[in-house]
């Protein structure tokens, strides 16, 4: 499959009633797809079940990072023009670069006012791209407090709805700062279910990995082997490591939890031919005919058509079992995308 493959080979059709606009409550009342790897066979569970499917002695590994509040509404000094700057990465210290609104209108030197004035902006360049460099200026000790003052989450494009919220929009186990969009299929997890897996001896692991948006980039060429990745910063800390190794020697399964997840694991084992300690970029691409070096199972949720996320799940468990998978989805009325419901692949 992995020959001549191409973006509409990843195409199927979705009901746009289908795209939650809000988190299940309780969270882990979502629905689970529960998707036989090698068989493909289906069976339909909800996510609290989740103790039962597993088994003692499984390692799940989750992404702890947490989303900013990157999402910026202010004026125009000079004109107080609304504008809207979206954080992606800290270049150095308090200078970012932002996807800004309206770009075309914020030129060097121009400064954009938050709040009530004790946030500021300034322009300093625009990128190829035309993404924009700022540097921030405020009056408490880090920046971030000045977005959990005035900042809202950066929801994908295709949620309309505004959260009551904003930590609807964060896992329960998020503390490192960092991500632009969430690591979606741990919204699923709640404090009770966690302890319920660990009383059932299903342990649990976390790396790094700040999330970009181009998790959301649609891949544009025909030939998907054409399509040039995101990078995205991760980390593996000794104690993760260490877990890790200790499964794979027992012959003990390691389940990622999110994509996320997958590829830190996956990055990690291809650089270094095992998991280590370890943090740098990665620009992985996963699709059909990757071997898999770190990951024995994967809880995910159902992605974008014609997406890097759905060609890594087809990678895991086969192209034809993922598509399949998709279209009961569909027909059984799966909830979709970042807020929808979950598969879990063993």
């Amino acid at each position: 499959m992995e020959q001549n493959m191409k973006k509409s080979d990843f195409s199927f059709d979705l009901p746009k009633e289908l795209i939650a606009q809000e988190p299940c409550s309780p969270r882990d009342a979502a629905r689970l797809l529960c998707l036989g790897r090698e068989s493909g066979a289906i069976e339909h569970r909800v996510f609290h079940d989740l103790p039962q499917l597993l088994r003692p002695g499984d390692l799940l590994v989750v992404n702890n990072s947490k989303v900013l509040p990157a999402r910026l509404i202010g004026h125009k000094e000079g004109t107080g023009a609304v504008c809207e700057l979206l954080l992606l990465r800290e270049t150095v210290r308090d200078e970012w670069e932002c996807l800004a609104r309206p770009g075309k209108r914020l030129h060097t030197g121009n400064r954009v006012v938050f709040g009530d004035g004790s946030l500021c902006a300034e322009i300093l360049a625009t990128r190829e791209d035309g993404n924009k460099i700022v540097r921030f200026s405020y009056d408490t000790q880090t920046l971030y407090e000045k977005l959990d003052a005035f900042g809202k989450m950066p929801l994908p494009p295709y949620i309309q709805k505004q959260l009551d919220d904003q930590s609807q929009y964060q896992t329960v186990y998020a503390k490192e700062l960092g991500s632009a969009a969430a690591p979606t299929a741990g919204l699923h997890f709640t404090p009770a279910l966690m302890q319920t897996l660990e009383h059932c001896g299903i342990g649990f692991a976390e790396v790094t990995l700040h999330v970009g948006l181009g998790t959301f980039r649609p891949v544009k060429e025909e030939n998907i082997l054409e399509h040039k990745m995101h990078s995205e910063w991760y980390c593996i800390d000794e104690a993760t490591a260490g877990k890790i190794a200790a499964a794979k020697k027992e012959g003990r399964r390691v389940i990622a939890v999110g994509t996320t997840s997958c590829r830190t694991l996956e990055a990690a084992a291809t650089k270094y031919g095992e998991i280590c300690p370890c943090s740098g970029e990665t620009d992985i691409f996963i699709y059909p005919g990757y071997k898999f070096k770190a990951i024995d199972g994967l809880i995910t949720n159902f992605h974008l058509p014609e997406s890097t996320l759905i060609m890594l799940v087809s990678a895991f468990c086969g192209y034809e079992n993922t598509m399949n998978a998709y279209k009961t989805a569909v027909r059984e009325r799966y909830r979709f995308f970042s807020f929808g419901d979950a598969m879990l692949i063993l």
